[in-house]
């Protein structure tokens, strides 16, 4: 029982930080002027189902190039053109190299972020573990 409880935590943290992951995404792409648009109709639904979920994919609509970032629950698109595209990939540089800054000074200020890969084809990161508080291997915990 404990172990099937175990497992179904740690799929929750896996699906919270990929909707995390997602939901910044979106924000960055909004925030760079892609427009979002309601999928309505079964044919827009069948469109969007071939898209990859989480990232931006290149398409052509009336002989033009937009780049189309889908929901997770596929019911709206982000839709943005070659600027905002570019935009967007440099919104989300900043944002990664702010994290990792971020992550180097915790480092040097002695309280590193431990990101650890777990065993089989999903990987999660832990923070807190059963109430016990971040892991910290530099210390040998």
């Amino acid at each position: 029982m404990a172990v099937l409880a175990l497992m179904a935590a740690c799929q929750t943290v896996a699906t919270n930080q990929a909707e995390l992951a997602a939901s910044k995404k979106e924000f960055l792409l909004a925030q760079v002027g892609f427009k979002v648009i309601t999928v309505t109709t079964p044919k827009q639904q069948q469109a969007i189902a071939g898209l990859a979920k989480g990232r931006c994919s290149a398409v052509k609509y009336n002989g033009k190039l937009y780049y189309v970032f889908p929901t997770a629950t596929k019911d709206k698109i982000y839709v943005g053109k070659q600027a905002q595209f570019n935009a967007y990939k440099n919104a989300l540089a900043a944002h990664q190299a702010s994290q990792q800054a971020q992550q180097q000074q915790q480092m040097q200020q002695g309280s590193p972020v431990w990101v650890g890969e777990t065993a089989g084809p999903r990987h999660i990161e832990v923070e807190e573990f059963d109430g016990f508080g971040p892991i910290n291997p530099m210390q040998g915990d």
